[in-house]
């Protein structure tokens, strides 16, 4: 075994120096060629660059694939960047669009505000809703409104479209707000075009009820429901909602306002009537009294005036 390996040694050997001096040779030879400066020797490397570079094609696809390569990584690291770029600019779009969307709520609230028809005679302040109660046993809102702007308790809150509650406790830059579904909400309200009276009452519900109606027959759904003015408590005629006949038979009202998006409320300011304690000149006297009275007045004048004689 050990002479089988001496022996291709030394076949090998021989093989292996031929083929390097071979090499060394032509790569002399290619080096002189290339480095003669002669007519004759350039047109005959350009004969031999014509001939020998396009068959070498097939040796070069590598490095042209590898060129390729490298080429199309820096192209889609370009489409990478560009694409988070554009991620980017998507999400502050979207915040834009979130935003642009509430200012278009916000001002659509705010236009409604303008259309509301209200008595002349009242005045309002306009308050941005700062945070609700978050209770199911309590409905109320905020406001940034309080006893710098006048606010006062019991004062009526509209929102665009009808009435959402009352003031029911005043700070001196804040004012809370019960709303008409808080459990402790109690208002007389008049059904239109019935003329019925009744109490809509609160039960932390969306719809509260009707209660003590006068005449239940005369009350159909769909009738208008507003502020009766009775007690003082509200001025009448402000715009509640309408009669709805609820799961429990119970009549029922569909608030006007909308519950679910309360950002601004008016607030009227309600002055006190004047209240009459004396008839005064409304009440017209009797004739007969009338001279019983002025008579009266001119019997001083005749006890007092001189005898004769």
């Amino acid at each position: 075994m050990a002479r089988d390996k001496g022996n291709a040694e030394t076949y090998v050997r021989p093989i292996r120096r031929l083929l390097i001096g071979i090499m060394l040779l032509c790569l002399m030879g290619l080096f002189i060629l290339w480095r003669i400066d002669s007519p004759r020797v350039e047109r005959l490397r350009a004969n031999l660059v014509d001939r020998v570079v396009p068959s070498f094609e097939w040796a070069l696809v590598p490095v042209t694939k590898t060129v390729d390569m490298i080429e199309n990584f820096e192209s889609y690291q370009r489409l990478y960047e560009q694409n988070q770029e554009l991620r980017n600019e998507l999400r502050q779009m979207q915040a834009w669009k979130e935003a642009a969307l509430q200012l278009e709520q916000k001002n659509a609230k705010l236009l409604d505000l303008n259309k509301v028809r209200i008595d002349p005679r009242y005045t309002y302040v306009t308050g941005v809703v700062m945070a609700d109660s978050g209770s199911p046993f309590r409905q109320s809102v905020l406001l940034n409104v309080g006893a710098r702007d006048g606010i006062r308790d019991g004062w009526a809150t509209m929102d665009g479209i009808g009435l959402v509650g009352r003031i029911s406790g005043v700070g001196q830059n804040t004012a809370r707000v019960i709303l008409l579904t808080d459990s402790n909400s109690r208002l007389p309200v008049t059904i239109q075009p019935s003329g019925q009276r009744a109490i809509l009452s609160g039960d932390n519900t969306i719809r509260p009820s009707l209660d003590f109606i006068e005449t239940p027959e005369l009350v159909r759904p769909g009738d208008r429901v507003v502020s009766s003015g009775d007690g003082g408590v509200f001025p009448p005629g402000l715009l509640i909602g309408q009669v709805a006949k609820g799961p429990d038979r119970r009549l029922r009202v569909i608030l006007a306002a909308d519950y679910e998006r309360l950002d601004y409320l008016r607030v009227l300011r309600t002055h006190e009537s004047e209240r009459i304690t004396d008839p005064g000149g409304l009440i017209a006297s009797d004739p007969v009294d009338a001279a019983a009275d002025a008579n009266a007045g001119a019997e001083p004048e005749q006890d007092g005036a001189p005898e004769d004689g």
